[in-house]
């Protein structure tokens, strides 16, 4: 009698989101090593560029031009006009990361917002906003980006955000929606609308919290996605501007084939760091998504 007991308690108690991703990244320890890696390094990075002068780092010094890593106090070497790789690679990995966090940011609140508005009133304001999304998705993006940083006047990093955040909600929007739509339907979701709870109350203090291990997993892989989106459009030279390091920027100094070929410590190691940062957050995303899987099915 005891055991069926214990067997009902354990059934009706389900493990908690936060458990599930603990117990699935204790399975994998290359995602736990990456995520305790990746934080320390954002961290690190970002601590180490609030103490530095970014003036004093982009003086060009030309007597140090193509100073080579442990000469004259330079832990990284220097570029072509005598600038401090180090102190580039420091600011322009936090300019990068910040730029990545808030594009994740803004366009997943909207995708977000739009996704739970379409798939909990459905309808008119579904099928109106579902034909603007694929009217979006047809459009070549990264060229519409390009040509708005070509002739937007006075572009800085705001612009560049509020451009790639522009174009970066609409796989969230997605999948928030044919979530919301299944959420839609659920017996808590009737109840709320039988005891008068708002529309706001349920859509965001209902719907939204059964959304969260999706939604993480969505933000973790989106962040990826726009630190890759940001380096490549600054190597292309239509990121940031020339004047603001990126770790994009950095890597475009490899198109010089003799800076390619000799000068390995002005490209390499932004490249190297776009690699760890990649796959780091990448091996992390999969585990997110795997526990959220298993949530899913444990209910």
């Amino acid at each position: 009698m005891e055991q069926k007991n214990d067997v009902v308690k354990v059934e009706s108690n389900p493990p908690t989101g936060i458990q599930v991703v603990i117990r699935e990244f204790r399975k994998d320890k290359l995602a736990l090593f990456s995520f305790i890696g990746i934080t320390l390094l954002i961290v690190v990075i970002l601590i180490m560029s609030a103490f530095m002068n970014q003036d004093e780092i982009l003086r060009i010094k030309l007597l140090e031009r193509f100073t080579e890593p442990g000469v004259n106090g330079y832990i990284l070497g220097a570029d072509e006009a005598g600038r401090d790789m180090y102190g580039q690679l420091i600011i322009g990995a936090k300019n990068s990361i910040l730029i990545a966090i808030a594009i994740t940011l803004i366009a997943n609140a909207l995708g977000i917002a739009l996704g739970i508005i379409m798939g909990y009133y459905g309808g008119f304001i579904d099928n109106l906003f579902m034909r603007i999304i694929d009217f979006l998705m047809t459009l070549p993006t990264l060229m519409i980006i390009i040509v708005l940083v070509t002739i937007i006047p006075k572009y800085g990093v705001l612009e560049l955000i509020l451009i790639l955040s522009a174009f970066q909600w609409i796989s969230t929007a997605r999948l928030v929606r044919s979530k919301a739509l299944s959420e839609g339907r659920r017996d808590y979701v009737n109840a709320s609308k039988t005891m008068g709870t708002s529309d706001f109350a349920i859509m965001f203090k209902g719907i939204l919290p059964n959304l969260s291990s999706l939604l993480i997993v969505e933000l973790t892989l989106n962040f990826a996605g726009n630190v890759g989106i940001e380096t490549g459009l600054s190597f292309l030279g239509f990121g940031l501007p020339p004047s603001t390091p990126s770790l994009g920027t950095l890597v475009s100094y490899a198109t010089n084939p003799i800076v390619l070929s000799t000068k390995w410590w002005i490209w390499l190691p932004a490249s190297l760091l776009i690699l760890i940062l990649m796959l780091g957050i990448n091996y992390v995303g999969q585990a997110l998504r795997r526990a959220a899987d298993a949530k899913q099915r444990l209910g």
